[in-house]
Parts: structure tokens; C-alpha cells; sequence
């Protein structure tokens, strides 16, 4: 049975009106212009917002011309459940109605919008009647709900904007299986594929499975807990011809709970893989120069045990080079240790004043602060010479003298430290006849550095010396990461167990 729906759309009694996509009417039944009070020559063939005119930037307008735009757009139907469009009377004169709508596309065979057709009812006399309360209560309930979709609509594109602009990778992962719903074009990057949107984690990409994420994905989702994840390695297959790419990650698996069990994981992060090379590379770096120093200090030991041999009466100075060399190789160590980052004071202060051999005859106290390696080496070669005078003719050259170390910031200017060596309770101090070589070094040594200082005082009670040096605020940042704990890093203390050993 053929049935002409145009003529039944004709002789329709709701309004129905038939737009082209440049939004040109190309066709109204009756009840449409009863409705509208206009005529088919007024109405077809002219623009819809010409037709019907409304203030740009009015809500009226822009409710209808958003609605127009979604309708092209998405190739679905749209509706306004409520908007104000005030209509002409033939006298010229302004009525103001209220009118429900729907818009429907009709595609051709491309699918593309052929035209769309407008399906209007008028709820003005509905609207009006404010005195009838459930009327009243469902205008105003549309309207409502109106708001809080637009509302929504708005907030839904800030918050995937958001995510598009992210820095780091973002994914939102639904339902047991893991399905995207959610994936930034970092995350597309780095797993190399487009079009994840809908497919579940294994389908997308089945190498993550055979490494365990998936695994840990369904703990996340069981237990309601994250998990974190620290350059860890992933290896992707979306090389050339799938060759594997190998990543390094920093990652959170979030458990996004919604009614007391986990709705969605959250899963951001960031592509680390350059700054583990990097680490590994200097790793290897730090290794050979720690070798190479080792070797030269060992070949600079061996030449002065020669030199020194055949010269009669250089025992002494042999013994004060070798300790020394010994202390130069302790500075070594903590640099070492610390992979040639900053040292911590206090392990400085303890390693150049370990030959006392009695921790409990130096008091030292003041707050943390972190060196320098050139103040590191410095503090260390001050500090020894400042230990051994002690210990040969001051204030631990006897049983009962002691010794004090304080340090502390300046108020005015945290980044400047002020260090006290005080000696107490040694042998009466004469100020010596001249300087030695020691003391120039101590002098020569703190100079050398930025906003160094040294001064001297004998006092009868004992040495007493005031350093001045510049460190940093605050501590270097745990950020500083370097990946230590991963395959095939090792910190080059652990590559050659206590570092440089210098015999005697």
C-alpha cells in the first residue's frame, strides 16, 4: 500500500515545518501557519532565522540556533523542551508565545543531512496558566532540566578539552572489561593507536595483557585501591610492521567509585622513558669516572711513596701527605654514594673527622643543609687539616679535650651557612710563628668557593674557626629521581663496594 505521508504531514493539526541545512524553509503545513500566522509565500524559501527574527545573543536565538547546530553536527535529533519565540500579528505587533520543538534529520544516501524537519507544539496557554499548579510545576520542571543539560553540555566540553590539553596521558576506563571512554591524544601517542574509544583494554591492546596490566586493572577494580607505578616498563607493539616499542611510565591505575563499587579507573601518567636513558647513561659515566679517579689517586699515592723513600727524615711528610690523600678519598666516596649529586653536612663533618676515632669526643649540631661536590671536597679537606692539628697538638691530643661543631643559617639569607669549629679543654694555643701548610690550605681551600670564608682565631682555650659558605635553600628535590631501583642500574657505591680504598 502506497501512502503519501507529505499529505498526511499536510493534514496534520500539529505544526510541522521542513529546513534545508543552509536552514531555508522549504516547506509548512497548515497547522504550522495557523500557528505562526504567516503565509506559505512569507515562509518557503526564505531563511528561517530572516522569517523569524530574535535578537542575537538572546536566549530565544540562541537556544534555536544551538539546536540548529547539533542537529547538523551530530545527525540526531534535537529538542528544546521549552523556548520563547514571539511571533507577529498581522498588525505588526508582537505576541509572545511559548513553543516546545523537535528537530529531526532526514540523511541521503551518504549520510549526510538531506533536510531536517521542525515539529513544534505551542505551550503558551500552558505556560500561561500559573494559577494551575501541575502545569505550572512541569513548565517549570522543563525548564529545569533544560538548564541543568545545557549546564552539563558546557561542563562536558571544559572537562574533555581538559583532558584533550593534558600534559600527561589520560585514559577513563568503564566496566569489567576495561573499556575506553576516554583517551587523550598523549595516551594515543604513546601506545601508538587511534580510535580506542569503545574497545576494551585486551582488544585494543592485547601486549598489555601478556605483561600483567590487565591483571592488575581487575585487582584495582576488586580491591577499590590504586596502584602506582614507577618507571615502569612497558613494551608496545606499534612500530613499523608492530615492531615492540620499549617505554618507561610513571602511572596510576585510580579506582573511581560510584554507589560502593568501583564505576570507572582513572589511568594518568606520564612518559618517563627519556630521563631513565638518561639516568642509565650517567650511571655508566659516573662509573667511569669513579674508576678513573680511584686509578689516579692510586697512581698519585704510589709516585709520592717513591719520591718520599730516598729523602731521609720525610716520614712525617709522607704521613701527612698520605692522610691527605685518605681524606680527598673519603670526599670521594660521598660523592660517590650520592652518584655526584649534592652531599648531606653532617656526612661530611663525620667522614673528615673519623680519624679522631672517638665520635663522642666531637659535638657537632646545627641543621641539615646539602653541599655542593666542589664545596663537598672543600669542607672535607678543611675539616681534615682543622682534625689532624687537633689531634697532634690540640684539643684531642689529650684525654679530656673536646671539640665543637655548629653550624647555622643566617636569618636575614637562609642560602648562607655559618660553620664553628671550637676546641676546648687541649693544650694552651700560642699563635704559631708563621703560617703552614695546613693552614693555607685551609684558607686557600673555602676561598676558592663562591661566598667562602675563613678565619682563625688561637685562642688560649683552643682553636676556634669560622667558615662561611653558600648552600641551597631547600633540599635537593626526591623528584631529582634517577631510577636507581631499576634493571640494570646500580649507583656506582654499589658497582665497586666502598668506594676508593687508599692504602697507607
Amino acid at each position: 500500500m502506497n501512502i503519501d505521508f507529505k499529505a498526511l504531514l499536510a493534514l496534520s493539526p500539529n505544526p510541522y515545518m521542513v529546513l534545508d541545512p543552509d536552514l531555508t524553509i522549504v516547506w509548512t503545513n497548515a497547522a504550522y501557519r495557523r500557528s505562526t500566522m504567516r503565509s506559505e509565500e512569507d515562509l518557503v524559501g526564505t531563511n528561517v532565522l530572516d522569517a523569524f527574527p530574535s535578537e542575537p545573543g538572546s536566549e530565544s536565538h540562541e537556544l534555536l540556533v544551538s539546536s540548529f547546530a547539533r542537529v547538523l553536527k551530530e545527525k540526531k535529533p534535537d529538542e528544546i523542551a521549552l523556548i520563547r519565540y514571539d511571533i507577529a500579528r498581522p498588525d505588526g505587533s508582537m505576541e509572545p508565545r511559548y513553543w516546545s520543538a523537535t528537530h529531526t534529520p532526514i540523511l541521503n544516501e551518504n549520510g549526510e543531512v538531506s533536510v531536517f524537519m521542525q515539529h513544534t507544539v505551542d505551550v503558551t496557554e500552558m505556560h500561561n496558566l500559573r494559577t494551575m499548579r501541575d502545569e505550572f510545576d512541569l513548565v517549570r520542571r522543563a525548564e529545569a532540566v533544560q538548564t541543568r543539560n545545557l549546564d552539563l553540555q558546557t561542563q562536558m566540553k571544559r572537562m574533555t578539552a581538559t583532558f584533550e590539553q593534558a600534559p600527561g596521558f589520560v585514559c577513563l576506563l568503564s566496566g569489567p572489561h576495561h573499556v575506553f571512554e576516554i583517551a587523550n591524544a598523549a595516551y594515543c601517542e604513546l601506545v601508538g593507536r587511534q580510535n580506542l574509544l569503545g574497545k576494551t583494554v585486551a582488544e585494543a591492546l592485547p601486549e598489555v595483557v601478556r605483561q600483567g596490566f590487565v591483571d592488575i586493572l581487575d585487582n584495582v577494580r576488586r580491591g577499590g585501591q590504586p596502584y602506582i607505578g614507577h618507571a615502569q616498563e612497558i613494551v608496545f607493539e606499534s612500530g613499523p610492521d608492530g615492531a615492540p616499542v620499549r617505554r618507561y611510565i610513571d602511572f596510576i591505575y585510580q579506582p573511581i567509585v560510584s554507589q560502593d563499587k568501583v564505576s570507572t579507573i582513572l589511568v594518568q601518567g606520564q612518559d618517563v622513558t627519556e630521563t631513565v636513558l638518561a639516568a642509565r647513561q650517567q650511571d655508566l659515566l659516573i662509573n667511569e669516572l669513579n674508576h678513573r679517579v680511584k686509578n689516579t689517586l692510586a697512581i698519585v699515592q704510589s709516585l709520592a711513596h717513591q719520591s718520599f723513600r730516598h729523602i731521609p727524615g720525610a716520614g712525617a711528610a709522607r704521613e701527612a701527605f698520605d692522610t691527605r690523600l685518605r681524606a680527598l678519598a673519603r670526599a670521594h666516596n660521598l660523592l660517590t654514594e650520592a652518584a655526584w649529586q649534592s652531599s648531606a653536612l653532617s656526612e661530611v663533618i663525620r667522614e673528615a673527622t673519623a680519624p679522631c676515632g672517638d665520635p663522642a669526643r666531637i659535638e657537632v649540631e646545627g641543621p641539615e643543609a646539602w653541599l655542593s661536590p666542589r664545596l663537598t671536597v672543600a669542607l672535607s679537606m678543611t675539616l681534615h687539616e682543622l682534625t689532624t692539628n687537633a689531634i697532634k697538638y690540640g684539643a684531642l691530643s689529650n684525654d679530656r679535650g673536646r671539640v665543637r661543631i655548629r653550624w647555622q643559617r643566617a636569618p636575614e639569607a637562609p642560602h648562607a651557612m655559618t660553620l664553628e669549629w671550637s676546641e676546648e679543654d687541649g693544650p694552651v694555643v700560642e699563635i704559631p710563628a708563621h703560617k703552614g701548610f695546613g693552614t693555607r690550605l685551609i684558607e686557600g681551600s673555602m676561598a676558592a668557593e663562591y661566598g667562602g670564608s675563613v678565619v682563625i682565631d688561637y685562642l688560649p682555650t683552643g682553636v676556634h674557626c669560622t667558615m662561611g659558605f653558600m648552600v641551597p635553600v631547600a633540599p635537593p628535590r626526591a623528584s631529582g629521581k634517577l631510577y636507581t631501583n631499576l634493571p640494570g642500574l646500580t649507583r656506582p657505591s654499589q658497582t665497586r663496594p666502598g668506594g676508593l680504598a687508599l692504602g697507607r
